[in-house]
């Protein structure tokens, strides 16, 4: 074979291999013939005729995701920047529509979010635009849907991934609610305080009903003590009288033996008037008169009755 037959030989390779093309998965290609339209081709080896078909492009069916930032101002006049995600695909069936009609689809569907989005807001307060977040997507998309299903879009999902107001703004909503709990917290704190009060005066209320019973019962038991006392030495000649006086001056001899059994105790005996305390020491001399004439009648009394006069009453 000489020279030329090489060269055709080389031409016509070249011709068959430009006529293969491979297309990826998840995309479609658009055949074009003489600049206009032929077909679309799908994932695969496909031909074309070599110079008079090309490949015009080649379009994604992927899920893509376009994330717009909107500022706009809620119903209480505040200034508000809400991202926006919307996620959406190639209609395989309309690949012809979406790869002609639209140059930049990005462009467009942010022309409707933020249309959507400051027609939507600034009828909602700043609360309600946290609350009412899923309303804002769904409106969103429904408004897309409804305007890029013409152009081959399908609008698979509309999010409001963030809303940030202005940092100012941000703050007081962090004071009010600081206060908010700090209120609630005081509220608790006074039911608390209130609670505790009550039961520490019923607590209280019970311990003085207790201690009056205690005192009521100690009286009783003294005065009990008492009469057992007269009744005893009324029995052995002794009168009322006399028996009292008796019972005065134990009790006084009682006290200062627990006066003195204690080191540092101190007793100061402090009358009225020298009228008083002269009358004081008169009693206490009659106290002890009367002791002595109370000791003595036991002693006759002891005699009569035979018993040894030595014994103790």
């Amino acid at each position: 074979m000489d020279f030329m037959t090489y060269f055709l030989l080389g031409i016509l390779v070249v011709l068959i291999l430009s006529g293969l093309f491979i297309v990826k998965q998840q995309s479609v290609a658009v055949v074009e013939r003489f600049g206009k339209f032929v077909a679309t081709r799908p994932a695969g080896l496909h031909i074309k005729i070599p110079i008079i078909d090309r490949i015009a492009g080649r379009t994604s069916l992927r899920v893509l995701q376009l994330d717009v930032i909107v500022e706009t101002k809620t119903k209480d006049d505040v200034f508000v920047k809400l991202k926006v995600s919307v996620q959406y695909r190639v209609v395989p069936e309309k690949v012809y529509e979406a790869f002609y009609k639209l140059d930049f689809p990005q462009d467009q569907i942010t022309s409707y979010v933020f249309d959507v989005v400051r027609a939507v807001v600034p009828k909602m307060r700043l609360d309600d635009v946290f609350e009412r977040k899923d309303d804002i997507a769904n409106a969103v998309k429904g408004e897309l849907n409804d305007a890029m299903i013409n152009y081959g879009y399908d609008i698979i999902k509309a999010l409001v991934t963030d809303i940030d107001p202005d940092s100012e703004v941000k703050t007081a909503m962090n004071k009010i609610n600081a206060a908010e709990r700090e209120k609630v917290a005081a509220q608790y704190q006074g039911d608390a305080a209130r609670i505790l009060m009550v039961e520490k005066a019923k607590a209280e209320a019970e311990s003085k009903r207790l201690q009056g019973q205690g005192i009521a019962d100690q009286r009783r038991e003294i005065a009990r003590g008492l009469e057992e006392s007269v009744d005893m030495l009324n029995r052995v000649g002794i009168n009322s009288q006399e028996a009292s006086a008796l019972i005065v001056v134990t009790q006084h001899y009682d006290t200062l033996q627990s006066i003195g059994e204690e080191t540092n105790s101190n007793l100061i005996l402090l009358p009225n008037s020298p009228q008083a305390g002269s009358d004081m020491l008169n009693n206490m001399v009659a106290s002890f008169t009367a002791s002595n004439q109370i000791g003595e009648a036991m002693k006759k009394q002891n005699k009569k009755n035979g018993e040894n006069p030595d014994n103790e009453v």
